[in-house]
């Protein structure tokens, strides 16, 4: 309990402005924050990724997953985005994000480019602010709500790969470690588990998931809370000596579609991770799951409510941050 409590404590002191003062860190985002700045940005990079949308469907889950990935380390300030240089090895290559596909990256760097094209516009955008706006339009693109966004972020000034021990979840944890890691970024159960739908979309490389297929444990192999046709389905697509660049889909119904549709395949034991799984089999979770299984409305309405406090984590101000030339390099 002693280590849990300096966890906590140090986890806070990283997202100080979240867990000591939670209106600091919101207290410059804001609905239309460009409005005088530069009027028509939501456009502007919605265009962008409605493009790049048509082109590879692979920017919805990558420039999702890259907006997660960035607001648990440091805070929402596009850090995550910074390419390694020198002697400074980046948060994008520990190996916790390696697996980011390059596509969310590309989403961001060509939406900056389309802003900065516009003089009035020119370096008044920050990087963090088009990475929020480009996830709430794949969302939408893909069968999700819209919903207004806040604004107002500035860009980091560091990035370490040092810095993203610890910070992000894995597939094998359980929902106390779950839970822990999202209130310490000032969010709750009901958040993590409507930010966890997220798995509704993309793929997953067979490793993440290869030892509840195949070494769960001495007495079951295979992962008992897993329903048997899929299992062996997985047996099938991810073989032992599997080629390690194969990926399959999270969401084996609707893969392509941003629906609740993940709550429904927990129900049926159609979890592709433990992290995923354990919400539906811990009945703290389960009530939950049960809930938004058979109301999209509901569920939808959460999800909304949990990206936009995810949205106010870390958030930098004055000199703590600046609005990048470049997303992947510093000023």
């Amino acid at each position: 309990m002693g280590q849990f409590h300096l966890l906590t404590i140090a986890l806070c002191s990283i997202f100080l402005s979240v867990c000591v003062f939670p209106e600091t860190a919101s207290a410059q985002l804001r609905q239309n924050y460009y409005a005088n700045i530069c009027p028509n940005v939501e456009n502007i990079v919605r265009g962008v990724v409605n493009t790049k949308f048509q082109q590879t469907f692979v920017t919805v889950p990558a420039t999702l997953r890259l907006f997660f990935h960035d607001c648990f380390v440091q805070g929402c300030d596009a850090s995550v985005i910074i390419a390694s240089s020198g002697s400074n090895t980046a948060e994008k290559d520990h190996p916790d994000n390696l697996s980011l596909a390059g596509d969310g990256f590309d989403t961001v760097i060509k939406a900056k480019a389309a802003v900065d094209n516009i003089p009035s516009c020119k370096n008044k955008v920050s990087c963090a602010d088009i990475l929020t706006m480009a996830t709430r339009d794949v969302i939408a693109l893909s069968g999700g709500p819209s919903y207004a966004v806040e604004l107002g972020r500035l860009d980091g000034l560091s990035s370490t790969s040092a810095s993203v021990n610890g910070k992000l979840p894995h597939p094998n944890f359980n929902l106390d470690q779950l839970t822990s890691l999202f209130a310490a970024n000032g969010l709750s159960r009901a958040d993590m588990i409507a930010l966890s739908a997220a798995h509704t979309l993309g793929f997953s490389h067979c490793s993440k998931f290869a030892n509840r297929i195949y070494n769960f444990s001495r007495q079951n192999p295979v992962d008992p809370t897993l329903d048997k046709t899929y299992a062996a389905q997985l047996q099938q697509m991810c073989p032992k000596n599997v080629d390690p660049r194969i990926a399959i889909n999270m969401d084996p119904v609707t893969p392509r579609k941003f629906d609740n549709v993940y709550y429904q395949n927990l129900q049926q034991g159609k979890g592709l991770f433990t992290s995923d799984q354990v919400l539906f089999t811990d009945p703290r979770s389960k009530p939950t799951v049960n809930a938004w299984a058979s109301s999209s409305s509901a569920f939808q309405n959460a999800f909304v409510q949990a990206m936009t406090k995810l949205g106010r984590v870390g958030v930098k101000t004055g000199r703590n941050g600046n609005i990048r030339r470049d997303c992947g390099a510093f000023n």
